[in-house]
């Protein structure tokens, strides 16, 4: 910064009786030590106004100051005089305002900063005891659930188990007949009912050859067939009953011929129903024919599935 007079900046002046100071970086012209400014313009001791007091003023502080830049460095200090780096805008401020932080390498070399030095304090000597476990606090709610993930390897076989207890044996129903008439039958009255006198099955005799019905003690669906021969130029009608319903007929026209004639069919028994053949009589003469030595009529059912098992 330089020096205003009233008519603005004065332009800088050599001083009478003073060496000349060179401002070239590094070097000096004389005793004086090395300045960093460029020139003497840019120094705010040289830099005066063009006033005759200022001039004057100059002149009397000029020996003062010849005598301070004269001495040594060393001697600086004894007069009492602040040091006061001089500063400039190129290089780092010559001695440093820290001396403590930076170290001179050379007479010729800038200053360096020394490094620095952290202390560390050690932690565990200063840590407490162990305190003790505190209260447990709430859970949490629960997340949502996840994504099914994918399926998993196949386990090894397992060993064989032990055999376990027997079973209760199974208890199925059984219910089945076959019976038969060696003789031949006329019929007598308009409804008539047709005894057998053979018995080939009858399970826990549920069939009464006498009255020629099959009392039913195991519900479920039962198949019925009936054969018969017929007598030749006699017609032949007979019905299945079930309790007093038909449920089937067997009918033969008269012929010269015999022949044999069969009916069969599937019907549902409730227990208590009766099954039985009943021979019908219309204007004609009914018969059947039979004889001593072969078979010729039958009646037979069984149990196809009962009511528990449907």
């Amino acid at each position: 910064m330089q020096l205003s007079g009233p008519n603005g900046p004065s332009p800088p002046r050599q001083l009478p009786g003073l060496p000349t100071v060179s401002h070239r970086q590094g070097s000096t012209a004389g005793a004086f030590p090395t300045c960093p400014l460029r020139s003497l313009s840019s120094c705010p001791i040289f830099s005066l106004p063009s006033c005759p007091l200022y001039q004057t003023l100059a002149q009397m502080a000029a020996p003062a100051l010849l005598l301070l830049l004269v001495l040594p460095a060393g001697a600086w200090p004894g007069l009492g005089l602040p040091r006061r780096p001089c500063v400039h805008c190129c290089r780092p401020a010559w001695p440093p305002a820290a001396p403590g932080s930076f170290a001179h390498r050379s007479d010729g070399d800038e200053w360096v900063r020394l490094p620095r030095v952290q202390p560390t304090i050690n932690i565990s000597i200063l840590k407490g005891e162990k305190g003790e476990a505190g209260v447990r606090g709430r859970s949490g709610r629960s997340g949502k659930e996840g994504p099914p993930g994918s399926q998993g390897l196949q386990g090894r076989k397992g060993q064989k188990g032990q055999v376990g207890p027997p079973g209760t044996p199974c208890q199925r129903a059984y219910a089945a007949f076959s019976v038969g008439r060696r003789e031949g039958l006329h019929s007598s009255d308009a409804l008539q009912a047709v005894p057998f006198d053979t018995e080939l099955v009858n399970l826990d005799g549920a069939f009464d050859l006498a009255s020629g019905r099959f009392l039913c003690t195991v519900p479920g669906v039962y198949f019925l067939s009936l054969n018969v021969h017929t007598w030749n130029y006699k017609e032949t009608y007979l019905h299945i009953m079930c309790n007093r319903q038909a449920t089937a007929v067997l009918y033969a026209q008269p012929s010269e011929r015999s022949v044999m004639q069969t009916q069969s069919l599937l019907l549902s028994l409730a227990t208590g129903d009766t099954v039985w053949v009943r021979m019908f009589q219309r204007d004609r003469d009914n018969a059947i024919y039979g004889e001593h030595g072969d078979l010729y009529i039958t009646f037979s059912g069984h149990l196809v599935k009962p009511d528990a098992e449907l």
